[in-house]
């Protein structure tokens, strides 16, 4: 039984708390297992078949054969852990955070320089609205 959380419901935002980490504990592993390179090697010959290694959940699998962080934000990834996912792939964290945001790298950078996004910014609702939290 889990605890009352008053901060469950804060607009364009996922928390990651206990319930999440135990939610998933196997996609963060996962993600980790990226750090050594026989396993990203491994990972990037056949991704599903590595994926299949892992007692994840379909949808945690999924979300990463499409690369979707808000999908696997919201399946219990930790961006800490998911940041193993793109660097694999080459990628920065700007430009992964920028994906997450529905932004061009560019956009977000500027965004980001400008002070950040106001809370009150239609591209806030707009997340809470699909479901982005």
């Amino acid at each position: 039984m889990s605890l009352d959380k008053p901060y469950k419901n804060i607009p364009g935002t996922t928390i990651f708390d206990a319930d999440m980490a135990s939610k998933g504990f196997h996609l963060n592993q996962f993600c980790m297992s990226l750090m050594k390179a026989p396993n990203r090697e491994k990972f990037k010959a056949d991704e599903r078949a590595y994926l299949d290694e892992w007692p994840m959940t379909e949808e945690q699998k999924q979300a990463v054969l499409a690369r979707d962080y808000n999908a696997m934000m919201k399946t219990g990834g930790n961006i800490y852990f998911l940041a193993k996912i793109f660097s694999s792939d080459g990628l920065s964290f700007q430009f992964a955070a920028a994906t997450m945001t529905g932004m061009s790298q560019q956009d977000y950078a500027q965004m980001m320089l400008d002070g950040g996004r106001n809370v009150n910014s239609p591209l806030n609702m707009e997340g809470a609205e699909n479901g982005q939290d």
